[in-house]
């Protein structure tokens, strides 16, 4: 019986599926697939959830066939962020003017990673002290403990390593085991290399300009092939968003999610209003925040129903070169070192809100002036050294708490809710990209405003 119900189920996914195809083939908006994708998704999720119950098998076995889409098509994407990342680099700096250009870009994004995970840091703050969250008053079961005790043997194994220490894993020792993912901070090494290989480019085409040129269009036939490759997979992704967001909701523990429901309540206010000011910053920077908005509207519901910010990577390289109008090298760069370092959501807003809740139970004030103002620092400063231990909101919150003094086990309270959490803040943390990319590309004056104002210029279309 269970093994019929399971295939009905996949039947409901194919339809659906075949809907979105249908979509496709009488030219409706790539915009409005990706929000029909997650809608349907939604209310698929629903459906398993009502009819099974989100730990029966009928359910398990539905979204191991569901992952083949959804997990599948997030592979596809991690697959080709090296080579998207390396050649688009490689090829941006070969079309610089100038090398002086890169530690300038490289200062305005890091800069504006690091400088709105700092605001995000005091909007979490500010939030869990306006609805009064406590450790204290969580109850603490087994799954609970067990996370605890992971958390507690992460930071054992980070303890090892000196921040110095860890902003050195950021330069490549071997490029081939970095290409293949093998370290946490592989992507940015991938980077540093690649803006090595540019940079010598620039220096070879003043001596030997013969062979800089041979070089120049063997990368552009490359650059050519896999930007077709990144057109064909992202053309899947109203597919991956109806699998995740339908595996997502039917998964999802909701008796859990109301327990901890004022912490769920206080993590996405601080969120929304983070993203607020990630569109008030849009419009300071001279450009419309609602034209932005619907321009990085499909990139933000991946990167939400993924929960993955480096396999959000090519779609947001797309979103910024081919829908606002951010030029190659910027992209690449704000999209890259934004999914490890400087993390608005992960980074900020999670780990300072864990910090206040947690220190009322070591009898700390959180409404100390000294408190908040440490907290917000090493929060901001921890957000560039996340980086080194591979991103990511635990060992955010791992590195914020134990430098605060504060016990590391008990970030294991919110094991239940966490990965709804997670979605809203993998949409900000890539929003933060994004806009760390496009302020750089403004203050250089790179931007393509055309492009930014061309309602047609979309996530999908690329150079190919």
């Amino acid at each position: 019986m269970d093994s019929w119900l399971t295939f009905f189920n996949v039947l409901i996914l194919s339809i659906l599926i075949g809907l979105l195809i249908l979509m496709h083939k009488k030219h409706i908006s790539f915009s409005k697939r990706v929000f029909t994708g997650m809608a349907l998704g939604i209310i698929l999720g629903i459906f398993l959830q009502i009819a099974y119950g989100s730990s029966s098998k009928v359910t398990e076995n539905t979204l191991d066939w569901y992952s083949i889409i959804g997990s599948g098509y997030v592979q596809l994407l991690m697959v080709i962020v090296v080579p998207l990342v390396m050649v688009s680099i490689i090829r941006s700096i070969i079309n610089l003017d100038a090398a002086d250009r890169l530690g300038k870009m490289a200062a305005w994004v890091i800069g504006s990673l690091i400088t709105t995970t700092l605001v995000a840091a005091i909007i979490g703050i500010g939030s869990a002290l306006l609805f009064d969250l406590n450790a204290d008053q969580i109850h603490i079961g087994q799954d609970q403990k067990m996370r605890g005790t992971e958390i507690q043997e992460k930071f054992d194994t980070m303890e090892q390593k000196t921040m110095p220490q860890r902003i050195v894993n950021f330069i490549p020792s071997n490029i081939f085991m970095d290409m293949t993912g093998g370290r946490p901070t592989s992507v940015i090494a991938v980077v540093i290399f690649s803006f090595l290989v540019g940079v010598a480019v620039l220096g070879v085409r003043r001596k030997q300009p013969e062979h800089a040129e041979m070089f120049t269009k063997m990368v552009d036939a490359v650059f050519a092939v896999v930007m077709r490759l990144v057109t064909i997979i992202l053309r899947l992704t109203p597919f991956g968003v109806l699998a995740l967001m339908a595996n997502m909701i039917a998964s999802t523990n909701f008796a859990g999610i109301m327990e901890l429901g004022k912490f769920v309540l206080a993590s996405y206010v601080a969120l929304i209003t983070m993203f607020i000011i990630h569109l008030v910053l849009v419009a300071i920077f001279g450009l419309n925040p609602i034209t932005y908005l619907k321009k990085v509207i499909p990139t933000l519901i991946f990167a939400f129903t993924s929960r993955s910010s480096a396999g959000t990577i090519p779609l947001n390289i797309s979103a910024q070169k081919n829908a606002l109008g951010v030029d190659d090298a910027t992209a690449n760069m704000s999209a890259s070192f934004g999914a490890t370092m400087g993390q608005n959501g992960c980074a900020g807003i999670y780990p300072a809100m864990l910090a206040v809740m947690i220190a009322p139970t070591v009898g700390i004030n959180p409404l100390s002036p000294e408190f908040i103002i440490q907290l917000a620092v090493i929060t901001a400063i921890s957000s560039f050294g996340v980086a080194g231990v591979g991103g990511g909101a635990t060992f955010a919150a791992i590195i914020v708490l134990s430098s605060m003094g504060l016990p590391i086990a008990l970030a294991g309270v919110l094991i239940t809710v966490e990965p709804l959490i997670d979605m809203g803040r993998t949409a900000l943390n890539v929003n933060g990209s994004m806009l760390s990319g496009t302020i750089a590309s403004r203050m250089l004056r790179t931007f393509n405003r055309n492009i930014f104002n061309d309602k047609h210029a979309v996530v999908e279309q690329t150079e190919a």
